[in-house]
């Protein structure tokens, strides 16, 4: 029987993952299918109530790729409660009658390059150390550089000239990056489309609106999982600042979270996942003079309702205004879009009567 690999979706962070597994495993490559309501219902079906979001949305993503022959699965998170899911995930599936193996690469919030190594050649018994160094190098560039333009996107799409440009000319370099071979094949689709991208014409005014969003990552990263909040705010002539991305997650959060905790006087302590990240992402944003915060998380996910105190104190104290949502199996687009515009329309306001 053939191996066929699948992972969930988050973002456009498949393409990294599939490049990865496709250099390295002796595997088929199962992209995994887009979210959908189909998606959403086998995941919620198949869980536990009062499971946070993410389970839900990985399991159903879990169960497509396993009606569509992958035998493999690969769960790449867990910063929290959610590291310890996939035995929870494993013993669903196997108890649905489904035969597979289950790896996780990250637990407990870290990346540990031995045990990568340890899972890939149990899927790969010729795997080599230098193979693998050498392809899971090309990826993590292949991550930072998708983060580096993403972030350059988010502070311009609102204004392009052209709708729709830059989506086009990204999309264009997430196909080149899948098809590269080596570190310098690598450097010239980035350099390439760093410049094309960077030549879109804007028409950026001087004092746009700009809002931050934080919360909880997986619904940040994922567009479904937040009704694709930041399209809805780019449409309304939104700059939009992120923090959360897997470069952070994976390469920064160990070093900069300690640097957080010293410049934060109202909390002493780390609070779990991202939650003290977000208290000091807060304070960025009133210190830096954006108009506005939107604090997203998935349903029942405890670091975030312990954070949302705090933040919204904050804001409370700065008169910065600030938006809760709470994402969920079962949220509506119509009351998730009437929200958004409202505290849009809200913002819009205070910046004229300035």
């Amino acid at each position: 029987m053939d191996k066929v690999v699948a992972f969930p979706l988050m973002g456009n962070y498949y393409v990294p993952s599939s490049f990865l597994f496709s250099k390295i495993s002796n595997c088929k490559i199962l992209k995994p299918p887009a979210i959908t309501s189909k998606t959403i219902e086998l995941g919620s079906k198949n869980s536990p109530d009062f499971v946070c979001t993410p389970f839900k949305y990985t399991l159903g993503t879990f169960i497509e790729c396993l009606d569509e022959e992958a035998n493999i699965l690969v769960q790449m998170g867990g910063g929290c409660r959610y590291g310890y899911y996939y035995e929870l995930q494993q013993k669903i599936l196997s108890d649905l009658g489904y035969k597979f193996d289950y790896y996780n690469l990250v637990s407990k919030g870290h990346t540990d390059i031995k045990k990568i190594y340890r899972i890939l050649k149990e899927i790969n018994p010729k795997l080599s150390k230098i193979k693998t160094i050498y392809y899971f190098g090309i990826t993590v560039k292949m991550v930072k550089y998708m983060d580096k333009i993403e972030d350059y996107i988010r502070e311009n799409a609102a204004y392009e000239i052209n709708k729709g440009e830059f989506k086009k000319v990204y999309d264009e370099m997430l196909k080149k990056f899948s098809k590269v071979k080596t570190y310098i094949g690598l450097n010239i689709v980035y350099r390439k489309y760093k410049k094309l991208i960077k030549n879109i014409n804007i028409n950026k005014p001087e004092n746009n609106i700009k809002i931050g969003v934080i919360g909880e990552l997986y619904t940040l990263m994922e567009p479904y999982a937040n009704n694709y909040i930041e399209n809805m705010l780019e449409d309304f002539g939104v700059e939009v600042k992120r923090f959360t991305n897997v470069t952070y997650l994976l390469f920064e959060k160990g070093r900069k979270t300690k640097k957080y905790l010293k410049k934060l006087n109202n909390i002493k302590y780390k609070m779990g996942a991202d939650a003290m990240d977000n208290i000091y992402y807060t304070k960025y944003l009133i210190d830096n003079k954006y108009d506005g915060i939107i604090h997203i998380k998935s349903s029942f996910c405890t670091p975030e309702i312990g954070s949302m105190g705090i933040i919204n104190k904050m804001c409370e104290e700065s008169n910065m205004p600030v938006l809760f949502l709470s994402m969920d199996a079962n949220t509506s687009n119509v009351g998730f879009e009437t929200r958004l515009e409202a505290f849009y329309d809200m913002i819009e306001m205070r910046k004229r009567n300035e």
